[in-house]
């Protein structure tokens, strides 16, 4: 007999995305922040727990959600609409900008394995769209398998020991992009978000990607070893055990 599972509350999700927060120093009193709403279980949960913190949070700052309209046929309507819904519920101004994102990847370059060039053009339209408005900071819903499949991805695809960082500056907006919820693991954000308005993937390349590769074979080595996941965290965020050759440079 399965077991019920949980749901998580926004207070256990709130835990570790107030210790990232406090971590990395992600958020500054004055801050304008946007949100990257893709109307996923991760944007939504982010949004939902950057809300809620602001209530309490020692840092007073704007919040603004944003999704990019990446032009694909057949736009859900409906979807938006309802996302537009869940951020009036939560007193969160809201704004779609239109793109032509999957006419470039899809049509025109004809892209095998888009998530990374899409991934560069949503952020990149994210940065420019707050520099208009006047925002410092864009939020992104990355959590911690995200982490660690974009490390496997740079090591097996590029032969680069490389990941997305807690906090990143944009040098050619001046933008800075913070991820809160770095410590939260997919499936804990995938259980809360069961009580949010989230959007099936209208991305024609879902489901057959490297990305989705990686995941997995990462499901493969975690029956084999339990705790691989938790390991690859801690050996990327804990800065003693990611120095690799470095204490070799002095001997």
């Amino acid at each position: 007999i399965c077991a019920k599972v949980k749901t998580m509350t926004l207070q256990q999700i709130l835990s570790p995305f107030r210790r990232a927060v406090a971590d990395y120093n992600m958020i500054k009193s004055g801050d304008k922040i946007i949100v990257g709403v893709s109307g996923g279980k991760d944007s939504l949960t982010l949004l939902t727990a950057l809300k809620a913190y602001q209530r309490f949070s020692p840092q007073e700052f704007e919040l603004m959600g944003v999704t990019i309209d990446m032009g694909f046929k057949g736009r859900d309507e409906r979807g938006l609409n309802a996302i537009k819904e869940y951020c009036q519920s939560i007193d969160v101004n809201f704004q779609v900008i239109p793109t032509d994102i999957a006419y470039i990847i899809f049509d025109i370059r004809k892209e095998k394995n888009p998530c990374s060039l899409c991934s560069k053009m949503r952020r990149g339209a994210l940065c420019d769209f707050a520099k208009k408005m006047g925002f410092n900071k864009l939020a992104l819903g990355h959590h911690a398998d995200d982490l660690i499949e974009t490390f496997l991805l740079s090591s097996f695809y590029e032969g680069r020991l490389s990941t997305f960082l807690p906090v990143s500056h944009m040098d050619r907006t001046g933008v800075t992009v913070i991820r809160p919820m770095i410590y939260l693991w997919e499936k804990d954000i995938s259980s809360f978000a069961k009580q949010l308005p989230v959007l099936q993937n209208p991305c024609p390349a879902n489901n057959n990607t490297k990305r989705e590769y990686i995941k997995s074979l990462l499901r493969c080595i975690s029956r084999d070893i339990p705790q691989a996941k938790n390991r690859l965290f801690s050996a990327i965020v804990s800065p003693d055990r990611y120095n690799l050759y470095d204490k070799a440079k002095g001997e």
